[in-house]
């Protein structure tokens, strides 16, 4: 199935039954596609035993560790057409995965996340505060996931801020100037979640200035393990900011997502849940013998998509565990898988979109 057409959908409108039909198609596709023109793969689904030409629907074919991409060169396309390699976080000393692009790959990536987060916050871009610093994005060649989130929702600030300077410090004076320009628009902000908390949240605290941001919209990811081991829970961080700036509870969106399938990203809807789009599928394994779980039930998330054409990331078991709440019945109406994400299994790396600034 050509990913064009699948791209036309709406993310949120296909029930189980034609969702599944879908994915079957396109990632069996995906997964011939693979085979075909990465050596690598190909060895690996040689040794798993999987008759390429008689593929099995897509909860059966076989995933890759996610780990895999911090070991290997992984990639689908001759190094020459590769315009973007995008890297994982990780903390010093940590392997990180690379995951390389061409110009087709890219664009999709970024056709995908526009329609997802289109659902939520409206086709009209939006006065736009980066929680960052324009620092993370200088090398435009190779991003790392945090550079990579930042250009990739960027696209949708009409004018656009970094709220942060080079030494991660709040620049008040800007943030002030922009808000008093845009003072009866709808402001959108997106940022990582620890490094909101720990540079924004707290800076704002320390200084006394409390920023009205009652009409903003902020979508936010990665680096809950650091505000875990603060004892910060998810009530803690809506309510704190809630405190600071005034921005309403039901407009702090999170997100789950990972740079091996950059633009498939997990929205959280307004009831509190991570969703699926028709664009990407989770499936949950248990630990013992990576049967698959029934919903209610806790495992190892495996992540599909429908984008990785440049490389085999269509398939990918993480490093973190989950559990499917239910589908095609969450009362905000959207149609697909709902769940929840309960951070990383025991003994995995920790590293998050946001674990990666340290203060030197």
């Amino acid at each position: 199935m050509d990913l064009l057409n699948i791209i036309d959908i709406q993310p949120y409108s296909l029930n189980k039954s034609k969702k599944r039909e879908l994915l079957t198609k396109r990632l069996q596709a995906l997964t011939v596609h693979h085979y075909n023109n990465c050596e690598a793969y190909k060895k690996i689904l040689t040794v798993s035993g999987i008759d390429i030409n008689h593929l099995p629907e897509y909860d059966k074919l076989p995933f890759l560790p996610v780990r895999l991409f911090k070991e290997i060169e992984l990639r689908s396309i001759i190094k020459n057409d590769v315009i973007k390699t995008l890297t994982s976080s990780g903390t010093t000393g940590q392997q990180v995965s690379k995951i390389f692009l061409d110009k087709n790959a890219a664009s999709n990536q970024t056709k995908v996340l526009t329609k997802i987060v289109s659902s939520l916050i409206g086709t009209k871009r939006c006065p736009m505060i980066l929680l960052d610093s324009s620092n993370v994005i200088k090398n435009r060649s190779m991003f790392s996931a945090r550079g990579a989130g930042i250009l990739g929702f960027s696209i949708y600030g009409s004018k656009k801020i970094y709220a942060f300077n080079h030494e991660m410090h709040l620049d008040i004076e800007t943030v002030q100037t922009f808000l008093c320009e845009h003072s009866s628009e709808t402001i959108f902000m997106f940022g990582f979640t620890f490094i909101i908390w720990q540079y924004f949240y707290k800076e704002l605290l320390n200084s006394g200035y409390k920023p009205t941001l009652s009409n903003a919209i902020l979508i936010h990811g990665g680096g809950w393990k650091k505000l875990t081991t603060q004892a910060v829970s998810y009530k803690d961080f809506k309510d704190g900011l809630h405190n600071v700036c005034g921005i309403n509870q039901n407009n702090i969106h999170d997100y789950y997502g990972m740079v091996e399938q950059t633009g498939t990203i997990h929205l959280e809807c307004e009831k509190g849940y991570l969703h699926t789009s028709i664009f990407s599928d989770i499936l949950i394994r248990r630990h013992k013998d990576f049967s698959l779980a029934n919903y209610g039930e806790r495992g190892i998330i495996e992540v599909v998509s429908v984008l990785p054409e440049s490389y085999p990331g269509h398939i990918l078991l993480t490093e973190d565990e989950g559990e499917i709440i239910g589908e095609d019945d969450c009362s905000c109406g959207r149609l697909g898988k709902y769940f929840k994400v309960y951070g990383r299994i025991k003994g995995a790396e920790i590293r998050g979109c946001s674990d990666t600034y340290e203060k030197r």
